[in-house]
């Protein structure tokens, strides 16, 4: 039998605006491989990895995890994580924690893997590491990234993301996929059937469709252009309206190229793809909320050809429609308590 692998460290780097379930989903899940090991043969017995807590000298954390470690107490570590971070207005400040940025630079020189779930990736863009790279965060960070951030190239759709040299750089998309981080870090220092016992005992789930299905289209309306803006607040109710761009461009009392290449440059979408995006939020919320069928929500919103509504509703969300609407809409029994709750409201 070969000798055991030493326990790779894992540490998991928290700030002060540090969410917590993430941090403790983390530390939970990666603690408690090697207890898997009665179900799944291919799991050690042994824990295959070690987490820590380790925080910058000035921040302080009110994690139930036990007492964290400051940087200069961790001179070496296997992988870092940087977990999800709360953010006010949803707007990053950089500079905030040097300490916190040089600790990963000099990590990641040691040979350390650099991780980080949701928004962690904002400070970890501060090392310079992934410049000329790709990278994935949750779609809400994006505008802040990208403003920070100009040289990475973002990639909204994606759930997790490994770049560099070894791969050594991860990083996962919105809140919620610390799980599958933490999957695959099982997966990769541990084994494939590891993750899927992980997966299965503790009803962790992996996204492999990606973080389209999840985006919630926000157009901006800080750009200045009052004739856009006005456009903008008509379309909210006649997005559906046949020749909608034809519509715009009588509203806004402009020649065609010249309000087509204003509304562009102000909204960041061509006026018939900003349509086609208004349309596809109507009609998600609909497949949530209602049983109508899918041909007369396309109706709905704009579509005389179901097909065509179709296929834009699987470019733009990565789902058909049907699928969508299995993904997120009220199980049966949550369902049944709200008719409930709501029929009680309604007799008090």
């Amino acid at each position: 039998m070969p000798p055991r692998e030493p326990p790779l460290h894992v540490s998991l780097l928290v700030l002060p605006e540090s969410m917590v379930f993430p941090v403790s989903g983390l530390y939970e899940v990666l603690t408690s491989v090697h207890g898997l090991a009665a179900i799944e043969p291919s799991v050690p017995a042994e824990p295959p990895f070690v987490v820590e807590i380790v925080t910058p000298p000035e921040a302080e954390t009110r994690l139930p995890l036990g007492t964290p470690r400051t940087l200069d107490q961790v001179p070496r570590s296997d992988i870092v994580i940087v977990p999800v971070m709360t953010t006010d207005g949803g707007e990053w400040v950089t500079g905030r924690y040097p300490d916190a940025v040089d600790w990963l630079r000099q990590r990641h020189a040691d040979g350390a893997m650099l991780c980080s779930a949701c928004s962690g990736v904002l400070l970890l863009a501060e090392t310079g590491l992934l410049e000329g790279r790709e990278a994935t965060i949750h779609w809400a960070f994006g505008g802040t990234f990208r403003d920070h951030f100009p040289g990475v190239r973002l990639q909204l759709d994606k759930v997790l993301v490994a770049t560099g040299d070894r791969e050594e750089l991860v990083m996962s998309g919105a809140t919620a996929t610390w799980q599958d981080l933490a999957l695959y870090l099982i997966a990769r220092h541990v084994g494939p059937a590891a993750a899927q016992a992980m997966a299965k005992y503790m009803l962790l789930q992996w996204h492999p469709e990606g973080q389209a299905p999840y985006v919630v289209f926000l157009p901006p309306t800080d750009h200045g252009d009052a004739v856009v803006l006005r456009v903008q607040e008509w379309l909210r109710e006649h997005y559906s309206l046949a020749s909608p761009v034809e519509e715009m461009v009588r509203l806004a009392g402009l020649p065609e190229r010249s309000f087509k290449r204003r509304f562009t440059q102000a909204t960041g979408h061509s006026p018939i793809a900003y349509v086609q995006r208004l349309r596809v939020e109507a009609a998600k919320r609909r497949l949530e909320r209602s049983d109508d069928p899918v041909d007369e929500i396309a109706w709905s919103v704009g579509y005389e050809d179901p097909a065509s509504f179709r296929r834009l509703f699987k470019r733009t969300t990565q789902l058909t429609p049907g699928a969508y609407r299995r993904m997120f809409r009220l199980p049966d029994f949550a369902r049944q308590r709200v008719a409930f709750t709501e029929g009680r409201r309604l007799e008090a």
